[in-house]
């Protein structure tokens, strides 16, 4: 199998690309910058463009590029940027994948920001659209994959939850912090943390690449937790009390600006189409799951 990948260097990719070769698959890189390998091929996800030549040799696309979401204090400029490096992409690869007729499948990023604050419900993939910013950039992100649907590819959504890696993303910031002492839940704690282990990320991509699967898939764990059991479980993982005193939801708001109100909400998600199509979690817990990505 050869697959197309790119968002390569990015926290999934780094991880994904590794297992993909020792499984024996051939793996091209697109890439911004001029190629400089030979496993790499150059588009231009800012002007939509990807030639179709470029998918000729390949069976799949991983679809993993895209500006980080906290990665900067969000500004009307910042937004934008979101935005944008998600639907432009993503239409450069389904049009080039439709024009080209090679690939047959397409695992597309995507994000439980779809779903907005659930609350306490358990909610799956037939989960209503939930309400702000992510939501909506989520609902144009993934109707920019229709080109390619439209030309018989498919396309699996990849709704995924908060990746626990050591590596970096979230879990890097937060386990500094706690190693320090001073890991203490964010708000109320009450709000729902729908997370899942580079471990399982990687192998349920792999999973769905071969699996007859399509729309939006939950890539999280089975078992969510509330963000105060999420606080305790990563002090447990680096050997450290929780910090006595919340994290004031006014002080979140200050240092975050309006990404303050989705990580003061939550999802409480259930991965119903991964378990419906056997795949297997190595971890279901999260206390597991932090020892794997810390240890």
């Amino acid at each position: 199998m050869k697959i197309a990948v790119t968002g390569a260097s990015g926290l999934i990719g780094s991880a994904l690309l590794p297992a993909l070769a020792s499984a024996g698959v051939d793996i091209v890189r697109l890439v911004r910058s001029t190629p400089r390998r030979d496993d790499e091929r150059q588009w231009f996800p800012d002007e939509r463009r990807l030639d179709p030549a470029h998918l000729a040799d390949v069976d799949a696309v991983i679809h993993l590029a895209g500006a980080g979401v906290a990665d900067k204090r969000w500004t009307d400029t910042r937004k934008e940027v979101i935005l944008r490096s998600r639907v432009d992409g993503t239409t450069a690869v389904a049009e080039a994948m439709a024009a080209s007729g090679q690939p047959k499948v397409l695992l597309s990023a995507s994000a439980i920001g779809w779903y907005g604050d659930t609350g306490d419900r358990l909610t799956d993939e037939s989960g209503p659209q939930g309400k702000g910013f992510l939501a909506g950039v989520v609902e144009q992100w993934e109707q920019a994959t229709v080109p390619a649907e439209k030309a018989g590819v498919r396309v699996a959504h990849l709704r995924t939850g908060i990746v626990l890696s050591g590596a970096g993303g979230a879990l890097a910031k937060q386990a500094k912090i706690a190693r320090l002492g001073l890991g203490a839940p964010l708000g109320s704690g009450r709000q729902w943390v729908s997370w899942i282990s580079m471990a399982d990320e990687v192998a349920a991509i792999r999973h769905l690449l071969t699996t007859d699967v399509g729309g939006p898939v939950n890539l999280v764990g089975p078992q969510p937790v509330t963000n105060r059991d999420f606080t305790k479980a990563l002090n447990r993982a680096v050997h450290r009390p929780t910090f006595p005193v919340p994290v004031p939801g006014f002080v979140l708001k200050t240092v975050l600006g309006e990404f303050a109100e989705d990580v003061l909400t939550g999802q409480r998600l259930q991965p119903a189409v991964l378990e419906r199509s056997s795949f297997t979690f190595r971890h279901r817990d999260v206390d597991s799951a932090l020892r794997s990505a810390l240890g």
